[in-house]
């Protein structure tokens, strides 16, 4: 009889409990907003001293935060729209891929001078013209895998979904909402969580660089272990990587764990899966009364409104030979406006290349072909142990409860900082930077692969790897017909942000700030990056331009082909 009071008693407490950490969240995150937002619109401060005191670690973590969450906000909406209208556009796919291949092999040091003196002039009192030049530039080193993965995923839906969406007559916002984005969210979300990760790895040379003779220093965890790493400060490493190991796990818990489990019922299948991922904190959130309230009551409705005002305009709307009219005068005004600022832009950069010599393009050209061999060294030794790892933790939900923090973990934590340590231990075996780079560049792109295989092995149905057990596929059968024609367009995605990737990576494992010293090998992420720190634009151009060019060459003579064999041979048709 006691019993039931006391059941009652916790149905009523629990719901409570629920709502008010929900509400302390909110009201947490709304006063940290508060704090930032007031330091953001505050003066000026480009060259803050960045104390080492651990005391300042937690204010450091918020400011590093708030930039890669704004960062992320901004490559997320760019990558969805991006690949949407490079997926459909046909007039424009070729020029919009070429884009998108220039931009992810040009590197975040190429992007800064124009980024940061452009931000600094339109808000040349305040703050916050620094934080968006150093928000986007996290943002310039995190987005492009993104919207290859979208782009890949919107081409490879389906012929037999695409039919059932104008069976059923889905409007576009429909269509997009109920069949584009849910096909391509497990693509994203392991994108997103390489792109995070990258975020942390380029996060130390966007909070604390040199423009010629400009110094800019943000407060943020980036800044405060780029300048224990340069002073060779182990403890203040170690204090700074403790922090960021600490926030990425939280990072883990609270956001990726949750997206997984919830990411889990796009994936398409036929039969329901034995094995689901699951998220204790995806289970809170769907048991607050409070969200639940505000889902069925306000967002529930919203969505069928504006579902319903969709269809009604996609059904009834007549077409009009104005409206066409009228849609070919914006296309002609924009493709004039980008054409003016194209050619714009090659006027200036003739004009600035023209105080090059032939010996700098000479020394361009063979520093190219010294990268080129690394990042291609870097992808073969990326390649050889995560496609085996990438599919086993696609396959073993409990493995990837496991080894995905673990992954996110390594991924995230800066190389750069831990640079001198294996710096010091490479030069007393007699390695130095040659083989330290190629280290470097394999640490920050090898996750590239291993996340898109990850999201590739999660992705193939589960009756497709039951057929392969039923009728006792040995193991290389099981690879050649089902296992890599399922992960072949995530691995191509893979392959292609991670040698953009290596090339970035290249402006810091070629050139190393340590103890006060520059170390640097022979290569063109070294030319960049003492281009860069000598305010020298006519050489960082060049360079860039250089770079540019030879990794559009490759996409264009071997990854393109292949993204036209992943689209007519490996889809999933159900």
């Amino acid at each position: 009889m006691s019993t039931l009071p006391h059941a009652l008693k916790s149905e009523r407490t629990w719901p409570f409990f629920l709502d008010a950490i929900v509400l302390g969240g909110v009201i947490g995150t709304v006063y940290l907003m508060m704090v930032v937002g007031r330091y953001w619109f505050g003066a000026i401060v480009p060259a803050a001293e960045i104390s080492r005191s651990p005391r300042a670690i937690p204010m450091y973590t918020v400011y590093s935060l708030v930039r890669m969450t704004a960062a992320y906000v901004l490559s997320l909406v760019f990558a969805v729209a991006y690949g949407y209208v490079a997926a459909y556009n046909k007039r424009l796919q070729a020029a919009m891929l070429a884009t998108l291949d220039i931009l992810q092999s040009i590197p975040v040091l190429s992007f800064l001078p124009g980024v940061m003196l452009a931000m600094v002039s339109l808000f040349p009192t305040r703050q916050l013209g620094v934080e968006i030049g150093s928000v986007i530039l996290i943002f310039t080193g995190q987005v492009w895998n993104m919207a290859f993965s979208f782009y890949a995923s919107l081409k490879a839906i389906p012929k037999e979904l695409r039919e059932a969406s104008r069976i059923y007559r889905f409007s576009r916002l429909q269509e997009f909402l109920q069949l584009e984005l849910p096909y391509g969210t497990i693509g994203l979300v392991w994108n997103s969580m390489v792109s995070v990760a990258g975020g942390w790895f380029f996060l130390m040379a966007c909070e604390m660089f040199v423009l010629g003779k400009r110094d800019f220093r943000l407060p943020g965890l980036g800044s405060y272990l780029q300048s224990a790493a340069s002073d060779g400060d182990t403890q203040g490493i170690v204090w700074g990587l403790a922090a960021m190991i600490a926030v990425i796990v939280m990072i883990d818990q609270v956001v990726w764990r949750p997206v997984i489990a919830w990411a889990d019922k796009f994936k398409m299948e036929q039969v329901e899966s034995a094995s689901v991922a699951e998220s204790p904190i995806l289970h809170f959130l769907q048991n607050s009364p409070l969200l639940t309230r505000l889902t069925s009551q306000t967002l529930a409705p919203l969505a069928e409104r504006m579902y319903l005002h969709a269809a009604q305009r996609h059904q009834e709307k007549p077409f009009k030979m104005s409206d066409a009219r009228r849609g070919r005068v914006v296309r002609w005004i924009v493709s004039g406006l980008l054409v003016g600022l194209i050619m714009y832009a090659v006027v200036q950069a003739f004009l600035t290349l023209r105080g090059v010599t032939s010996t700098e393009l000479l020394t361009t050209v063979e520093s190219a072909g010294a990268t080129f061999l690394r990042v291609l060294v870097a992808l073969v030794l990326g390649s050889a142990w995560t496609i085996p790892a990438g599919v086993a933790i696609g396959f073993n939900p409990k493995l990837a409860r496991i080894a995905q923090p673990l992954a996110q973990i390594a991924a995230s934590v800066p190389a750069t900082a831990l640079f001198p340590v294996v710096l010091l231990a490479l030069i007393s075996v007699g390695g130095g930077l040659k083989v330290g780079s190629i280290l470097l560049m394999l640490l920050g792109t090898q996750w590239y692969i291993l996340f898109n295989v990850i999201a590739g092995a999660m992705a193939i149905p589960s009756e497709f790897r039951e057929v392969s057990e039923i009728f006792r596929f040995n193991r290389l059968d099981r690879w050649r017909t089902v296992i890599l024609p399922g992960i072949f367009p995530y691995l191509l995605t893979g392959l292609v942000t991670a040698s953009g990737g290596a090339w970035n990576a290249s402006i810091v494992a070629e050139y190393f700030h340590f103890k006060g010293q520059v170390l640097s090998t022979f290569g063109l992420g070294s030319l960049i990056s003492s281009a860069t720190d000598a305010g020298n634009f006519s050489l960082l151009l060049l360079s860039t331009v250089v770079m540019a060019t030879l990794v559009v060459s490759v996409n264009r003579l071997l990854w393109r082909p292949l993204y036209r064999i992943a689209e007519q041979r490996y889809k999933l048709e159900p």
